[in-house]
């Protein structure tokens, strides 16, 4: 019998676009999932009422853009002779790649941030150690979110005009007093000056009649809040620090996760979901306690046309650890995931 292949360490942080940063865009949030909660995890209105764990907290709401595990790994050894094991192949914290170590570009602004590098920056002892937060932190510290943008917007507005689109002279969301001015003859930039993000509907991660995370998709009617946010993950990726997906990257913000609910089935006691185990859950065997899923047919029907969050300007993208904490914000009590490092837009 084969040997079984290693496993993924877990993640234990992840990139991400935080959605409550500012005070405004925290009002509007809060507002609205205070209404949500009060609606969907009453006893007696709903058939199917949600213990009040199940939504989360407005501090912890976010849109990902990659997880990592950022755990020191050893220093990679080259072995002179064995060059199947050591040349031209690379394995860090359970991200393997072909020919490792030819760095990455920023993400525009003309800055170009060296990651990867021959035997991880230079380590080369065996009891030495890969800091891969710190690696995270400088690649993070070297996008260009701006230029990076820009670079997006202008080519969506390429591909419109080449499509037989106008293509210039688009409106400006700059700021107040600008107008239509800015950017007239250099590809108007129609988005602003930074990605604005608007969060509409409801969906779930599951099929409607037995779900257990529901998320707010954000509004990207040109695609250009997709493409920048591949564009920040894929430095990650060729920094060796994401693992590259075989799957587009669903640009989402959690609104209901069952995971969180104590029990398994939930703290009311009432509600009628069903414990399934199954992929992301916690399992049904072994002792585990099984994950909560519930028909959230009528929740999803009454929610699709419900903004959660209105043209609220990104203002940073964080590295953050994975697991929210209790926080404190305003004299009310909030969670939050703990931002180990960030860079504003």
């Amino acid at each position: 019998m084969p040997p079984k292949p290693p496993r993924t360490p877990p993640p234990t942080h992840f990139l991400c676009i935080p959605l409550s940063a500012t005070p405004p865009a925290r009002t509007q949030l809060n507002h609205v999932l205070s209404a949500f909660r009060a609606d969907v995890c009453r006893v007696g209105g709903n058939d199917t009422p949600l213990p009040a764990s199940a939504v989360r907290p407005v501090g912890t709401l976010h849109l990902t853009l990659g997880v990592m595990n950022l755990a020191p790994v050893p220093a990679p050894v080259t072995v002179p002779g064995l060059a199947e094991k050591g040349e031209g192949r690379q394995e860090k914290g359970g991200v393997v790649k072909e020919g490792a170590g030819e760095g990455s570009e920023a993400l525009g602004e003309g800055k170009g941030q060296e990651v990867g590098g021959e035997g991880g920056g230079g380590l080369g002892k065996e009891e030495e150690q890969v800091d891969r937060l710190g690696k995270a932190k400088e690649v993070l510290a070297g996008l260009g979110l701006r230029g990076g943008w820009r670079d997006v917007v202008e080519a969506a507005a390429a591909a419109r005009k080449g499509a037989g689109g106008d293509g210039v002279g688009v409106q400006v969301k700059g700021a107040p007093g600008e107008g239509d001015a800015k950017g007239k003859g250099k590809g108007a930039d129609e988005e602003g000056e930074k990605p604005r993000i608007t969060l509409k509907g409801l969906a779930s991660m599951q099929p409607a009649d037995r779900a257990a995370v529901l998320y707010a998709p954000p509004v990207d009617q040109t695609g250009t809040l997709q493409a920048f946010c591949e564009r920040v993950r894929n430095v990650f990726v060729e920094a060796e620090l994401m693992a590259e997906e075989d799957r587009p990257l669903l640009l989402h913000a959690t609104v209901v996760n069952t995971v969180y609910v104590k029990g398994g089935r939930g703290e009311g006691g009432n509600s009628r979901g069903r414990g399934r185990g199954g992929r992301g859950g916690r399992g049904g065997r072994g002792g585990k306690r099984e994950r909560l899923t519930f028909d959230a047919t009528d929740i999803l029907e009454r929610y699709e046309e419900q903004v959660w969050l209105e043209d609220a300007p990104v203002e940073t993208v964080a590295i953050c650890k994975m697991g929210a904490q209790k926080v404190v914000v305003d004299g009310e009590d909030d969670e939050a995931y703990e931002v180990v490092a960030e860079v504003q837009f």
